[in-house]
């Protein structure tokens, strides 16, 4: 990561859903330190050290997995990919993601637990990652798809950072205001389909919205763009550490939020790469 803007910002306040939630805590930071300041260097390092976790959990899975191949099994349809998978590899993959989300607000709300927290939920997310590319895919013969998810994800948080670097895009009232809300209509519309598979009055409504292909495709793009947005508020956020010269120890919460978004970013793009890959099989 170079430096994203040399010139300092005037810090704004964002609103509820501009930007993750760990970024946005940084945001109202007001420490300043003469010496032993945030530099953009450390903030790369930190970053690279939780991404690198996710690593970690991806060789979690795959030990998991050969120990845990025995048993009773259960066949799951996942957008179109029949996968047989053992009740224990469920219960296990249930418990990492319902980990995933306590790690995450632990390492909200308790900020010195950062390193170990933020370290752990990226492996937990890795868990899922190899669990999709490996047990999903993996199964025909598809794990290839992942080094594409990887390189749309890479070339995606390139042209971003030159986006913002250039000020071709700001993050401006008006830019927050666009990201507010079509991350509103997206969770909006995620909450209706989850909450109406339940009520039998409006189940066939949701039915032919989760079996229509061209609106799982618009989704997962949204949810792209959304995630793609929120970069460019992380780059914001990042120069404000560093010019606003907030203590060192601050580097931790923002490359965690970085690495936050990237992982989310790439799990959006490998779900629409599977999404299509899955219709495909089905024909």
């Amino acid at each position: 990561m170079n430096r994203l803007q040399s010139n300092t910002k005037q810090k704004t306040k964002r609103s509820f859903l501009s930007s993750n939630p760990i970024m946005r805590r940084l945001d109202n930071v007001d420490e300043h330190a003469d010496s032993n300041c945030a530099t953009y260097g450390g903030i790369t390092l930190k970053t690279m050290f939780f991404l690198l976790f996710s690593a970690v959990g991806i060789l979690a899975q795959a030990i998991t997995a050969k120990m845990l191949a025995e048993g009773e099994s259960s066949v799951l349809n996942i957008k179109g990919f029949k996968v047989s998978v053992t009740n224990a590899e469920i219960i296990v993959l249930l418990a990492v993601l319902l980990a995933g989300i306590l790690l995450q607000l632990l390492a909200f709300f308790l900020r010195s637990t950062t390193p170990v927290t933020g370290a752990l939920y990226c492996a937990s997310q890795g868990y899922f990652i190899s669990f999709l590319l490996f047990k999903v895919l993996g199964a025909y013969k598809l794990e290839y798809l992942g080094f594409l998810a990887l390189l749309i994800t890479m070339l995606i948080i390139a042209v971003m950072s030159i986006l913002y670097t250039t000020g071709v895009v700001r993050v401006t009232k008006k830019f927050k205001m666009v990201i507010t809300t079509l991350f509103v209509t997206m969770i909006a519309t995620s909450l209706f389909t989850f909450i109406g598979s339940f009520i039998p009055a409006v189940q066939p409504l949701v039915k032919t919205i989760q079996n229509n292909f061209a609106l799982s495709i618009a989704a997962s793009i949204g949810f792209i763009i959304i995630a793609a947005l929120f970069l460019i508020c992380d780059f914001d956020t990042i120069d404000h550490v560093v010019n606003d010269k907030l203590p060192k120890k601050y580097e931790w919460q923002a490359a965690f939020g970085l690495s936050f978004t990237i992982l989310w970013l790439y799990l959006k793009v490998l779900d629409l790469i599977i999404t299509i890959a899955g219709n495909n099989n089905k024909d």
